[in-house]
C-alpha cells in the first residue's frame, strides 16, 4: 500500500477551517473586549460586526450554502445543510434585528461557531474516508499489458492483448503474466497461479495444457494458441465481476441525514408556530420572534452533528492504530454485527509460502535435506527455494544438474547421482520408493540408485489462524472457507483449524456463486464477510456485505476491493477489529440518546422564554463537548491476544 497522501481537497478544506477559526477567535476576543457593536455610533452600529463575521461565515459555510440551495433545486429539501442554513442565517437574522432596535447585538458569533463546528466534523470523516479507500481503478493493473504475437513469417511482434484473435499464436517468456486463455503448443513450465485461482502449488504445464490469462510464466518460454479472446479471458470476467458487484455494493445511509429528513421539518414547522401564533395572539412580535429565531439557533444538531462522525472517526483511528484499516464509518456499523465469516485458504488462513512439513528419512534426516538441497540450490522454484531455505548451509559445488520436465533434477557429479522429483523420476531410474501419503506436494530424493527418503512441502497454516476460528466459533458465527486448492487439502486445513465448513476446487466465479448462496439463504439481520488476499478474492470481497484484505501480503485488487483492510497480515485483526466496533456503536448509541434528551429539553425551555440564547447555546455546547469526550473514549488502547502454543493457555488478555 502506498502511503496515504490528502487529497487536495482536503488539503482545501483544511486550510478554509484553519484560516477561519483563526479569524473567528480574532473577532470574537476582540468583540469580548472592545465590543465591536459599540465602536461606531447610530442605528446601523450593527453593520460593523455584521460585516467582519459575515467573512468568517461565508469563508467556511459558502458549500453548504451552495448544496443546501441546489437540494432545495432539486427537490431535496429537509437535509442537515438545508437546517444548518436556516439555524445560521436565522442567527445573523437575530443579531440583525437585535441591532437594528437598539438592543445588545448576540447571533453573529453562535451562527460562525456552528458552522465552524459542523465542517470540523465533516473535514475529519472526509479525511478518514479518503485515507482508506483509493479509487478502483488500480485494479485495473491486473490487465496485462502486451501480448507477443507470432506472426506468419515467424516474426514476434507486441501488440495489444485485445487484437490477438482466436487461433494466433503467442509466446509467454519467464516472468510474464499469460494474456490470453490458450492451449501449450510448444514448452513445458511452471506456472504461479496463486494470485489468480488461490491455488498454493505453482502448476506444472506442458504441451497441450491449458492455461488461463492473469497466471505468470515462472520458469521457461511457451508457445501457446489462444482459445479465447481479451474480452471472454479470465482476468477480462475477473474486471467484469468486480464492476457488477460494485453496483450491488449495499451502503448504510448516514444517520444524521436520516434524522434530519424527520427533525427539520419538524423544529423549522415548530419555530415558525412560534413566532406567528403567539405573535398574532399578543402583538409581541418582537419578543416571539427572538424566541422563535433562537429556538433555530438551538434547534441545530451539533452535538450530533459533531459526535457522531467523531465516535466513528475514533474507532477507525483507533483500528487503524494496529493496522486496520476501515474504509468507512458504514463497515465499522456493519461488522459489528458481522455473524457468518467466509476465508479464502492461501495467504489468508495459511501463510501462502512453502515449507517442509515432513521429513521421511530412509536412515538420516540431515543427508536427505543435503542431498535435496545440492539438487535444487539454482532453481528458482518455490518448492525448491524452500528446501534450499531449511537446508541453511553451503551445498557442495561441482554437480551436473539436469532439469527432467514434469519430473524433478538430476545432480550427477563423477559417478555421484542425486535424484531429487516426484514418483515419475523414481519410476524412471528404476528406484525402489516408499510413497508418502501426506497431504502436500512430496519431492522424493535417491543417491546412486539407493532411495534416501521423503520430503512433504505443504503451505504452512499461521500460528494465530486456529485461535482466531476458535473464538469466532465462540462467538456462534459460521466459519466457512473456499479456496481453489484441491477437496484433499482444503479438508485437510479445514479439521486442523476448526472450520465449520470449506469448498474446494472454486474458481473466482465459482466464489461468487458460493458467496451469492450463503447471502441468500442468510437472514435479514445476518452479516456476512469475506476474508481474502488475492486478485481472485476481488469480485467475492466487494459482494460481500463486509470484505476483509489480507493487507501485508496481499493484492492491490484485493485491497482496493475490500472494506477492511488488516496491514500486518494478523488474522488476530478480526477480533480486535470486532471490539473496537463493539465499543464504538455502543459510545455512538450513548451519543443519540443523550444528544437528543438533553437537545429536547433545551428547546422546550427556549420556546418557553426560560433558557436566553447564551443559555441555550451554552448548554447545547456542553453537550457537544460532553458527546466529544465520550466519542474519544473509543480511542483507547486495545491488545491483541497472542497465538498461544501448543498446550499453554493464556488468561489476562482482552
Amino acid at each position: 500500500m502506498k502511503r496515504y497522501s490528502m487529497s487536495r481537497k482536503d488539503r482545501k478544506n483544511l486550510v478554509r477551517i484553519l484560516v477561519a477559526l483563526a479569524l473567528f477567535f480574532a473577532i470574537f476576543i476582540t468583540d469580548k473586549v472592545i465590543v465591536l457593536g459599540d465602536v461606531f455610533k447610530g442605528p446601523a452600529a450593527w453593520v460593523f460586526p455584521f460585516c467582519l463575521y459575515l467573512v468568517v461565515y461565508l469563508i467556511i459555510g459558502y458549500d453548504v450554502l451552495w448544496r443546501a440551495v441546489r437540494n432545495i433545486a432539486r427537490g431535496q429539501i429537509f437535509d442537515e445543510n438545508f437546517l444548518m442554513c436556516v439555524a445560521t442565517l436565522g442567527a445573523f437574522a437575530l443579531a440583525v434585528y437585535r441591532g437594528a432596535t437598539g438592543q445588545e447585538i448576540e447571533g453573529f458569533d453562535e451562527a460562525c461557531a456552528v458552522l465552524l463546528f459542523y465542517q470540523v466534523g465533516e473535514w475529519f470523516q472526509s479525511y478518514a474516508t479518503g485515507k482508506s479507500r483509493k479509487s478502483i481503478a488500480g485494479l485495473m493493473d491486473i490487465r496485462p499489458d502486451y501480448a507477443n504475437l507470432v506472426k506468419e513469417d515467424g516474426s514476434v511482434e507486441r501488440v495489444d492483448p485485445s487484437d490477438v484473435k482466436v487461433g494466433d499464436i503467442i509466446l509467454v517468456n519467464p516472468g510474464e503474466k499469460v494474456p490470453l486463455d490458450g492451449v501449450v503448443v510448444k514448452g513445458s513450465s511452471t506456472l504461479d497461479t496463486k494470485a489468480l485461482t488461490g491455488e498454493s502449488l505453482p502448476r506444472e504445464v506442458t504441451e497441450g495444457s491449458e492455461i488461463v490469462s492473469g497466471s505468470v510464466d515462472l520458469t521457461s518460454q511457451l508457445t501457446v494458441r489462444v482459445e479465447k479472446e481479451f474480452y471472454d479471458s479470465t482476468v477480462s470476467k475477473i474486471l467484469e465481476l468486480v464492476e457488477n458487484a460494485a453496483d450491488q455494493k449495499s451502503k448504510a445511509e448516514n444517520f444524521i441525514t436520516k434524522f434530519a429528513k424527520y427533525y427539520t421539518p419538524i423544529v423549522c414547522g415548530v419555530a415558525l408556530l412560534l413566532a406567528v401564533v403567539p405573535g398574532l395572539v399578543t402583538t409581541d412580535w418582537s419578543t416571539w420572534i427572538y424566541r422563535a429565531l433562537s429556538f433555530l439557533v438551538v434547534s441545530c444538531p451539533c452535538a450530533l452533528v459533531i459526535s457522531i462522525p467523531l465516535s466513528f472517526f475514533a474507532g477507525i483511528g483507533a483500528a487503524s492504530k494496529y493496522g486496520i484499516l476501515v474504509k468507512g464509518s458504514n463497515y465499522l456499523e456493519k461488522f459489528n454485527a458481522a455473524n457468518i465469516f467466509v476465508f479464502d485458504k492461501t495467504g489468508t488462513l495459511t501463510k501462502g509460502n512453502f515449507a517442509i512439513a515432513k521429513i521421511a528419512p530412509e536412515n538420516d534426516a540431515e543427508e536427505i535435506l543435503r542431498l535435496a538441497a545440492i539438487a535444487e540450490h539454482d532453481s528458482n522454484h518455490p518448492i525448491a527455494k524452500s528446501i534450499v531455505a531449511r537446508y541453511g548451509r553451503q551445498t557442495e559445488s561441482g554437480y551436473t544438474l539436469t532439469d527432467i520436465a514434469g519430473s524433478g533434477v538430476v545432480a550427477e557429479k563423477e559417478g555421484d547421482v542425486i535424484l531429487c522429483g516426484n514418483e515419475k523420476l523414481m519410476t524412471k531410474y528404476g528406484v525402489a520408493y516408499t510413497k508418502e501419503a501426506g497431504i502436500g506436494t512430496v519431492v522424493y530424493v535417491a543417491r546412486n540408485g539407493e532411495f534416501a527418503g521423503s520430503l512433504l512441502i505443504a503451505d504452512e497454516v499461521k500460528p494465530e489462524t486456529k485461535q482466531v476460528i476458535g473464538e469466532l466459533n465462540a462467538m456462534e458465527c459460521k466459519t466457512i472457507m473456499l479456496t481453489g486448492d484441491n477437496e484433499a487439502i482444503a479438508k485437510n486445513v479445514a479439521d486442523e483449524i476448526g472450520l465449520t465448513g470449506h469448498k474446494a476446487s472454486l474458481l473466482p466465479q465459482n466464489k461468487v456463486e458460493e458467496v451469492e448462496k450463503l447471502l441468500a439463504h442468510k437472514k435479514q439481520k445476518d452479516v456476512l464477510c469475506f476474508v481474502g488476499d488475492g486478485i481472485n478474492d476481488a469480485p467475492v470481497l466487494m459482494r460481500s456485505d463486509i470484505g476483509i484484505a489480507m493487507g501485508g501480503a496481499g493484492s492491490d485488487a484485493a485491497i482496493e476491493a475490500s472494506d477492511i483492510v488488516l496491514m500486518q497480515d494478523d488474522l488476530r485483526g478480526i477480533s480486535l477489529a470486532k471490539r473496537i466496533a463493539r465499543k464504538t456503536m455502543a459510545i455512538v448509541f450513548q451519543n443519540i440518546v443523550f444528544s437528543i434528551a438533553v437537545k429536547a429539553a433545551i428547546l422546550i425551555l427556549s420556546a418557553a422564554g426560560i433558557a436566553n440564547m447564551w443559555l441555550a447555546v451554552f448548554g447545547d455546547v456542553g453537550v457537544a463537548v460532553i458527546a466529544i469526550l465520550n466519542a474519544m473514549r473509543v480511542n483507547t488502547n486495545y491488545q491483541k491476544r497472542r497465538a498461544a502454543p501448543r498446550g499453554e493457555v493464556l488468561r489476562g488478555e482482552i
